[in-house]
């Protein structure tokens, strides 16, 4: 764990699979741009491999010591493959036994960012790649929380950034990183409000549409100030947020949501709506906690 006054780690999840290694090249990325030491995590679990009647089951200490030792050797491919990638990169391992759940979240707390990939695996090899784990991180993360797709994506020139707005505080902080990000690669940030308009709206759009329309200027103001370089386009857009953010991740450096919402995205990344963006984004979602 870090100490107080310690810069706040990037912690990567690490996959078992040695091909697998997206999630892991973008932290290192990200811990590098940002000048901040790259903290892999690999979680052991226990072993469920049966055996056969007159096979003769290993002592617990030869169970366990075979797990740490494949555990490290996760962790040492791991860190070569950084070292590899950032020669200069402060990088430490951690090995750890429990809950993987429990373990990241309790990460989160003095990390600058969690980061996980996405692609889904089976057994004990699911640790760090399906939703069963990144959704129940993001209900109490501490920091924002980076899901990465396998494999890599393809992004388009001018490279942007997508952040979902919808006027919480959860929001705000979500806008906040995504300013950040858009600044540290000299991306576009496109800002999205998804207004959903209903059979019951229809005949009254234009209060709706001027709400969405301040609450997205509201949102964005004071940033582009702050970060001069970053070219924002506001856009307000009408349809379901699932969809709609889906679409305008297809070729973009990042997804980034807050954990929690209002109006178009109530419950966005805690229910149907939730799974369904990382289910289907194309590009790696950030999902930002409001401060506190």
């Amino acid at each position: 764990m870090s100490r107080p006054g310690d810069p706040r780690p990037i912690v990567a999840g690490v996959d078992p699979d040695p091909a697998r290694r997206t999630a892991l090249a973008w932290a290192a990325d990200e811990a590098a741009r940002r000048r901040l030491p790259l903290r892999v995590v690999h979680v052991e679990g226990v072993p469920t491999r049966g055996y056969r009647g007159r096979e003769v089951p290993p002592s617990w200490e030869e169970w366990n010591e075979a797990l740490h030792k494949a555990g490290r050797q996760v962790l040492e491919g791991a860190a070569d493959f950084v070292m590899a990638r950032h020669p200069q990169l402060e990088v430490d391992a951690l090995l750890a036994e429990g809950d993987p759940v429990w373990v990241l979240r309790e990460q989160s707390r003095d990390a600058t960012a969690v980061v996980l990939g996405s692609r889904h695996l089976s057994g004990t090899r699911e640790q760090f790649g399906s939703t069963s784990v990144a959704l129940p991180v993001m209900t109490h993360t501490c920091c924002p929380l980076v899901v990465v797709p396998e494999p890599e994506h393809t992004t388009q020139d001018s490279a942007y950034f997508v952040v979902g707005v919808d006027g919480s505080a959860h929001s705000a902080a979500a806008v906040d990183v995504a300013f950040e990000e858009a600044a540290l690669r000299g991306a576009e940030l496109r800002a999205l409000f998804v207004w959903e308009a209903g059979p019951l709206r229809i005949f009254d759009e234009y209060g709706p549409r001027q709400e969405a329309r301040r609450l997205l200027s509201e949102i964005v103001a004071g940033r582009s100030e702050r970060f001069p370089e970053v070219d924002l386009r506001p856009e307000l857009v009408i349809g379901h947020p699932v969809q709609v953010l889906t679409d305008a991740s297809a070729h973009a450096l990042g997804l980034v949501v807050g954990t929690r919402g209002r109006g178009g995205f109530t419950g966005m990344l805690l229910g149907s709506v939730g799974e369904g963006v990382l289910h289907h984004a194309r590009c790696p979602v950030i999902a930002v906690p409001s401060p506190g």
